[in-house]
C-alpha cells in the first residue's frame, strides 16, 4: 500500500445484521422478539443494545454503556421461547409477585409469552428496580446497536419438526 493511501472501511448495517439473527427463528418467535424489542426500546430509549448470537441463545442486552457488565436486562431467545433476563442484578430484585425464575448467584429471568408482559405493572416494577440498581441511563444518549459476538456453531433456533 502506498504511503498516504487509505484503507477501505467496511460498513455493516447492524440493524440488518440483527434482523438476520432474528430471521433464524420460527415466525411466531420472530414476531415476539421484534415486539418485545420494541417494548423494551420504548421503556429504555437511551440504552445501547448489545447483541450476541451465541451458541445457546440469541441475546439483546440493554445497557447504559457499551460494557456488557453494565447491562440492566436482556432479551434472550432460544428455540423453546423468549425470556427477560436480569443478568447482573436479578438476585437483588425484590419480587413481590413471584415472577422471577432461576437460582444463580446473580441472574434471574421471566419467560415472555407475549410482548404485552413488558407493560404489566408487576414486570414494570422489576424493570424499574433493575434500572435503579444499575448505572444510570443517560437522558439524551443516542443509543447504538453493538454486535458483540456471533458464534459460528449454534444450537438450532427452531424446534425440530415432529
Amino acid at each position: 500500500m502506498k504511503t498516504g493511501a487509505k484503507k477501505a472501511l467496511v460498513t455493516v448495517d447492524v440493524e440488518a445484521q440483527l434482523q438476520t439473527f432474528i430471521a433464524k427463528f420460527e415466525a411466531k418467535h420472530q414476531a415476539l422478539i421484534r415486539a418485545t424489542r420494541k417494548a423494551l426500546r420504548k421503556r429504555l430509549p437511551t440504552a445501547h443494545e448489545l447483541v450476541y448470537d451465541n451458541y445457546n441463545f440469541f441475546v439483546i442486552g440493554y445497557s447504559p454503556t457499551e460494557r456488557p457488565t453494565d447491562s440492566i436486562l436482556s432479551l434472550a431467545a432460544g428455540a423453546s421461547g423468549i425470556g427477560l433476563s436480569f443478568p447482573y442484578c436479578g438476585s437483588k430484585l425484590v419480587d413481590d409477585y413471584g415472577l422471577l425464575q432461576g437460582s444463580g448467584s446473580k441472574n434471574r429471568f421471566i419467560r415472555i409469552p407475549s410482548a404485552d408482559l413488558i407493560d404489566r405493572h408487576d414486570v414494570g416494577a422489576l424493570i424499574d428496580q433493575a434500572v435503579a440498581l444499575c448505572k444510570p441511563l443517560a437522558p439524551s444518549e443516542k443509543p447504538k446497536i453493538i454486535i458483540r459476538s456471533v458464534s459460528t456453531k449454534q444450537r438450532p433456533r427452531r424446534k425440530p419438526a415432529k
